[in-house]
């Protein structure tokens, strides 16, 4: 429909299995079988429901009458009790006892944890697949020297590889943080209107180790191993802030790789693919601008900032629950799953494919190069019987002519050539030159690449390579 908004997330960014996981259909699938569950959970422990009843259930689970279910919606305004009357439509023996001694967020909530749960895995399979890319990429240029930037001033020599495993470091570090949030959702369960089960006490005359055995087979049957012990009407709401600090987090992880990438583009260092027929301009035809990046950092800080909304609505809920965190969660957290889901899909793509100019990096590197090896050069002159001050002082100078040279005049670093005429250094040629060697500088980076692989990434990968994997085409 071109006359009806429809959000981008879904259209543009997020892929189509994301998408469904907030889809609808899934919720209102998810809403059916959690019915089933606790009916079967309910005539397990003594109830007196039938099988057939149950069969019933079974047999409708995927078959929505949407129509209906809209149709009473406008009439009850109620979208849990218009689905239940639905339901009760086409499993016509078992209407009686669908959603029986539940409240509303019995289906809502329990849903809303399935479902994000989900949601979480999604995420895990696509960060993995990204360290793999990113894995590929390190060890390859682990002994490419190239400047490092603190302040985004030349500072001391690393390699691309070893810059590779700063942006793997954020992304293991927020894996870890994302396993722990995953292995510790707990399932709402079966609480009743206000969380006591006071209605499910009814039911089985009060007897509570039934009404509790009812809570674990229900969640045992979604597979979660523990319950929140207590609620209000609601799963407690800081769960969802929990979760979106959690996708922040790798918001911030890819944001950062973003704006990296951006300024290597820039510099002709590191682009991003460029497809053969992809235009960078429509007016500069030349340009090759990193619009994926540049994506990529824009719905990062979307997430970055819609994080807010769930923190805001657990610190305002009221006692039991208030339904004013409805709204904005239907929007804030299906958003935040859906643009991540967009920002990996783009990082995938672009940590598989990125295109590396070493001869470029080499030139920036011999460009700064000359002021990067003054202490070695201080340090050959004292071997050669100077005075460690003297010379020191000798640098700073030639290093401040040889600075004024290349900003003032646009010409070329002669640092070299200045230390090379000053007698009082005593060096030769040769022995000058021998301390211009960028691998002299690189410290352990390459080594450290490799335990970072074996220590950290490795046993990582290892343990969800077997998750399925289907990637994700970015559409523009």
């Amino acid at each position: 429909m071109r006359d009806t908004y429809e959000s981008p997330l879904n259209k543009r960014y997020s892929s189509k299995e994301m998408s469904y996981i907030f889809s609808d259909e899934k919720k209102f699938r998810t809403w059916r079988a959690l019915w089933i569950a606790l009916a079967k959970a309910e005539m397990e422990l003594g109830l007196p429901i039938t099988q057939s009843q149950v069969d019933d259930l079974i047999r409708y689970k995927d078959d929505i009458n949407y129509e209906e279910a809209e149709a009473r919606e406008k009439v009850v305004r109620h979208d849990v009790m218009s689905h239940v009357y639905a339901y009760g439509l086409q499993a016509d023996s078992a209407k009686g006892i669908i959603h029986l001694g539940a409240t509303s967020c019995y289906v809502g909530d329990n849903t809303d944890l399935i479902i994000m749960r989900e949601g979480l895995q999604l995420i895990r399979k696509k960060l993995i697949e990204v360290l793999k890319n990113l894995k590929v990429f390190a060890l390859k240029y682990k002994d490419v020297p190239t400047l490092g930037y603190t302040h985004y001033q030349p500072a001391q020599i690393t390699t691309v590889g070893k810059r590779a495993t700063l942006w793997m470091q954020d992304l293991a570090l927020d894996l870890e943080n994302l396993n722990h949030t995953i292995e510790n959702m707990r399932f709402r369960g079966v609480k009743g209107t206000t969380g006591t089960q006071a209605s499910f006490m009814s039911l089985f005359d009060g007897d509570e180790m039934k009404v509790k055995e009812l809570d674990r087979k229900v969640a045992a049957h979604f597979n979660f191993p523990k319950t929140f012990k207590v609620t209000g009407q609601t799963y407690p709401r800081k769960l969802d802030s929990f979760i979106l600090n959690t996708l922040s987090e790798i918001a911030q992880s890819a944001y950062k790789f973003s704006n990296d990438l951006r300024l290597l583009q820039s510099m002709k260092e590191i682009e991003e693919p460029f497809e053969k027929s992809q235009i960078g301009s429509s007016a500069m035809a030349y340009k090759r601008n990193p619009m994926r990046s540049e994506r990529m950092g824009a719905l990062s800080r979307y997430i970055i900032v819609d994080a807010l909304n769930p923190a805001i609505t657990a610190s305002t809920q009221w006692f039991e629950r208030t339904l004013d965190d409805s709204a904005n969660k239907r929007i804030s957290v299906a958003e935040a799953f859906l643009a991540l889901d967009g920002v990996l899909n783009l990082y995938i793509n672009i940590s598989e494919s990125m295109i590396v100019y070493e001869k470029m990096i080499a030139a920036h590197l011999q460009s700064e190069l000359p002021f990067m090896a003054t202490e070695n050069i201080i340090m050959e002159g004292v071997r050669k019987g100077g005075d460690r001050q003297e010379l020191h002082e000798l640098i700073r100078e030639h290093s401040m002519e040889a600075s004024k040279r290349v900003k003032l005049e646009g010409l070329d670093n002669d640092l070299i050539s200045r230390i090379l005429a000053d007698e009082r250094f005593g060096l030769s040629e040769e022995e000058l030159n021998s301390t211009l060697n960028p691998e002299n500088y690189i410290g352990r980076a390459p080594q450290q690449v490799d335990e970072f692989m074996k220590e950290e990434i490795d046993p990582l990968i290892h343990l969800y390579e077997s998750d399925d994997f289907q990637k994700s085409d970015i559409t523009v």
